[in-house]
This record gives C-alpha cells, structure tokens and sequence, in this order.
C-alpha cells in the first residue's frame, strides 16, 4: 500500500517538472500557506556587531516562535545563515517581521523568501476536484 501511494506521489511530481508529461488541463491555483525564508549574513557583516546584536537577535527569534509566527527553524549546513518555516501567507508581511528583527535592522542579514503551497499535483488522484475537503 505504501508503495502504491509513493508511486502515485512520484509520478505526480514528475508532472510537475517533465515537458509533455503534465496536466490536461492548468492546475488550479493553491493558497500561500507558508514562507520558507532563508536568512544569510551580508558578506560585509562585522563579526563584532553580529556578537554584540545575536544575544537580542535570539531572543526576538524566539518570541516570534513562542507567538507562532515561526513554525520550524533550522541552521544552514556549510555557510551561516538560517531556515526558518513562518507561519505567515504573505511575503510583504514575513518581509517586514524579518527585517525588523535586530539583524535586518542594523542590515547584517537578508532573506530569501518562497511562499509555499500544498502539492498541487495532489488534486489529480481519482476522486479530487479542486475545492473539495
């Protein structure tokens, strides 16, 4: 049963990135329920304003956590940066809530944000219309 249903899911997303492979017809637009944002320092960063700033960066991190606006973080592998996974639906307002964290205020880092959506492919299994539950 699992294999059949990881099946299903792979092909659906290689008709998301294979020509010729894909729909009948457009799929329907899904709502924004996330933003990834990706954080990194600006190359010119001084290391001893980042030193001086994180103590305070940490603990308005960890209020936007405790409010819920942050759902999962998680640090970048081989670079400094972070991940966070906001529970926000639009990119202007993760925007602002970022930059007015104390690094983005004294402009040490900058995001990349990519809002994100249920699998769309999802709604082409049998018995899925768009709208539906």
């Amino acid at each position: 049963m699992k294999v059949a249903f990881a099946s299903c899911v792979a092909t659906l997303i290689i008709g998301l990135v294979s020509p010729g492979f894909g729909y009948a017809q457009p799929p329907s637009p899904t709502p924004t329920t996330k933003i990834l944002a990706v954080g990194t320092l600006n190359a010119d960063a001084d290391p001893a304003a980042l030193r001086a700033i994180l103590p305070t960066e940490v603990r308005e991190t960890v209020k936007l956590y405790l409010d819920g606006k942050i759902d999962q973080w998680f640090s970048l592998q081989g670079r400094d940066g972070v991940v966070f996974l906001l529970n926000v639906t639009d990119v202007a307002t993760a925007r602002e809530m970022l930059e007015k964290l104390p690094l983005g205020q004294a402009h040490l880092m900058t995001f990349d944000l990519t809002p994100l959506a249920p699998l769309n492919p999802l709604r082409q299994l049998q018995g899925m219309v768009s709208g539906s539950p």
